[in-house]
């Protein structure tokens, strides 16, 4: 039987195991609502390994990696929510419009390597992350989640996130705009 071990992100090879998961996951849920010439040039394995550096980094930010035995499965980052403009790399600035939620806590990112989906591999990092971020004084929490990926939504909601009704519109280049709705849940 598979063992599986679940270690916070702190090492570069921890780093780059989780950016390889992020650019699989990306591949496999978005290549229908993201412009392709962009995702070839800018969805590549090493693409987060500074960004998820950065979060082992920053008081508060957590990156959680899951292995089956040796192998890196899945994956999850959790910290404050984000507001105001973030850099996303490939020339995309996305200004988080957070208000109303100052002071909550988000799932900032969560990918399964899409070979290993549907193993309970998400419930259990969903779990951590939530443990994470109550553990780091949040009370509320939310993620964001294409409206397209009825997949995510459904699990979101058995994890104990609801739609509130409000999104985000994330640009893209040739006018693509993917609408993120934001899922929230109490810790």
């Amino acid at each position: 039987m598979a063992q599986l071990t679940l270690v916070e992100a702190t090492r570069p090879e921890h780093f780059l195991a989780m950016s390889e998961i992020h650019a699989l996951g990306w591949w496999a849920a978005y290549p229908h609502a993201v412009p392709l010439d962009w995702m070839e040039e800018n969805i590549t394995p090493t693409r987060w390994v500074d960004t998820f550096a950065e979060y082992a980094r920053t008081p508060r930010h957590h990156g959680f990696l899951l292995y089956r035995d040796d192998t890196p499965v899945a994956c999850i980052t959790c910290g404050p929510a984000r507001i105001g403009n973030q850099n996303h790399g490939g020339g995309m600035h996305v200004e988080f419009d957070a208000s109303g939620y100052q002071g909550w806590g988000e799932i900032i990112s969560f990918y399964t390597h899409p070979q290993e989906t549907g193993k309970g591999y998400g419930k259990l990092l969903m779990d951590r992350a939530k443990d994470q971020l109550k553990a780091d004084g949040f009370r509320q929490a939310y993620v964001f989640v294409l409206q397209e990926n009825e997949g995510a939504r459904r699990f979101y909601a058995r994890q104990g996130f609801a739609w509130d009704g409000t999104h985000q519109d994330i640009p893209f280049p040739h006018d693509t705009i993917c609408v993120d709705l934001r899922y929230t849940t109490t810790l």
